[in-house]
């Protein structure tokens, strides 16, 4: 198992309604399995959790990238403007 940091902003922090939660996961997940177990634990999240930009341990990451232990994710919305 590892042990996962977990920050949100914006508009997934008020749908999952924490600043930040600490979770364990199995060895070898990925953020598309992190993006699941959120959705699994805050259901209100769910639809939205999917379609997030996330950085693992500060550097923009893919669904496929490996989380490491002890590691940090961040969930942020894709922004637009123009």
């Amino acid at each position: 198992m590892i042990t996962v940091r977990v920050h949100f902003f914006s508009t997934i922090r008020a749908r999952v309604g924490e600043k930040q939660i600490v979770i364990e996961l199995p060895t070898g997940a990925r953020v598309e399995d992190l993006k699941r177990e959120i959705a699994v634990l805050y259901p209100e999240a769910a639809a939205a959790i999917l379609h997030m930009l996330a950085s693992v341990n500060q550097v923009f990451s893919d669904d496929s990238t490996e989380i490491p232990d002890q590691g940090e994710v961040a969930f942020f919305p894709y922004v637009t403007g123009g």
